[in-house]
């Protein structure tokens, strides 16, 4: 990679890594404001994903000082909508997940076709982790019995 690529794959991975720590933020706080029959699993559910952004955030971070980077102290945006039924905490899920793709996505764009097959192995791998969590929480926003994907 040449200089301006490893400063805009920098850039990116502190990108990611600041939204990975918002997801850890965010999925602590809906993991405490979850309530009612369903609240063990729910809560186990994202217990789970706060724990897998710490990770993803640490793995961004050691790609950051990889490339003679600094990792960022910042942290992505955070919502507070004070809705907490669990189809709003859901739906805030969705567009985490939808955020951070999205900065996957970037890192591909600029990796793929042999700039560096280090970091592009990695966004694919994340891009792929990523559609699943989508995938599970449009899943769990779907009525039982249906079949129909939920419409984000």
């Amino acid at each position: 990679m040449n200089d301006t690529d490893t400063n805009k794959a920098i850039a990116i991975l502190n990108k990611i890594m600041e939204i990975e720590l918002a997801g850890v933020v965010r999925y602590t706080h809906y993991s405490l404001m979850v309530y009612g029959y369903n609240r063990i699993p729910i809560v186990d559910w994202m217990k789970g994903n706060a724990n897998e952004g710490l990770s993803h955030a640490h793995r961004a971070g050691e790609f950051v000082t990889l490339l003679g980077g600094h990792p960022s102290l910042s942290i992505g945006k955070l919502l507070e909508t004070e809705n907490h039924d669990i189809g709003d905490i859901l739906r805030e899920s969705l567009e985490h997940e939808k955020t951070a793709l999205e900065g996957y996505y970037d890192l591909l764009k600029l990796t793929e076709g042999g700039t560096s097959v280090l970091l592009e192995e990695y966004a694919r791998e994340m891009i792929v982790a990523e559609e699943m969590h989508l995938d599970e929480v449009n899943k769990m926003l779907r009525h039982p019995g249906d079949v129909e994907a939920y419409k984000f």
